[in-house]
């Protein structure tokens, strides 16, 4: 069966960062590539590495690190103290972990320090999100808090922040959330999906339409960011 993390469907109350994650890495992917030639990956929170076949092909090496036991990961540690050298790894992936961390700022330096000059850190966080503790659910942020938590914590030659999907999306998940935990708690999830496939194509396709929805400003929601973060060479 598929990982549906790298094929989400419609259907995922989450989608609305799903989707455009494993897009977005993807094109990362490749992108680093042409950039750097064959690279050392080094994967932040790696979990069960759902994201290692966009990298694999690429990638002269691929190792996980996680703060629990996890037998899929090659090292123990939190992001805040990575068990890894200087300067060691190429890209270097935190998806979905800055919310749960302790300390975002020493996270983010220890981003930094494990990545090799010329390098890039790609990492994914939360702008809006219901509350889901991983066992921990600290923090959210704007698009400009969280160019503020990089550029004050590492020497970055750039640092480029994007919202995953628009506003209308970011509607769209929370009702498709609330909407799929309703169906759940009567025995009727499997009428929920229909109805969330629907939001998310709406949704899609109002922000498709605006750029005051896809782009940030004043009124904006976004359920993830993006940040792509250089190492200077």
């Amino acid at each position: 069966m598929a990982d549906p993390r790298l094929d989400p469907p419609r259907s995922m109350p989450t989608y609305a960062v799903r989707a455009p994650l494993v897009h977005w890495l993807g094109e990362q992917a490749e992108e680093a590539r042409g950039v750097l030639g064959r690279y050392r990956v080094l994967d932040v929170g790696c979990g069960a590495k759902p994201y290692e076949p966009l990298f694999a092909p690429h990638a002269t090496s691929y190792v996980g690190v996680d703060p629990v036991d996890n037998p899929r990961a090659e090292l123990k540690g939190p992001v805040e103290a990575l068990p890894v050298d200087d300067g060691t790894f190429d890209i270097v992936l935190c998806n979905q972990v800055l919310e749960h961390c302790d300390d975002p700022a020493k996270a983010v330096s220890e981003l930094h320090r494990a990545t090799a000059p010329g390098g890039r850190v790609l990492a994914s966080t939360h702008g809006v999100m219901a509350y889901h503790p991983s066992p921990t659910d600290y923090w959210r942020w704007t698009h400009a808090g969280l160019e503020k938590l990089f550029r004050d914590n590492g020497a970055w030659a750039s640092v480029r922040v994007t919202p995953a999907s628009g506003t209308t999306a970011c509607l769209g998940m929370l009702l498709s959330m609330y909407f799929d935990l309703m169906f759940r708690r009567v025995g009727l999830g499997v009428f929920a999906r229909p109805l969330v496939a629907a939001v998310n194509t709406v949704a899609g396709a109002i922000d498709g339409r605006s750029a005051r929805l896809r782009e940030p400003g004043p009124g904006t929601l976004f359920a993830n960011f993006h940040v792509v973060a250089e190492v200077a060479r």
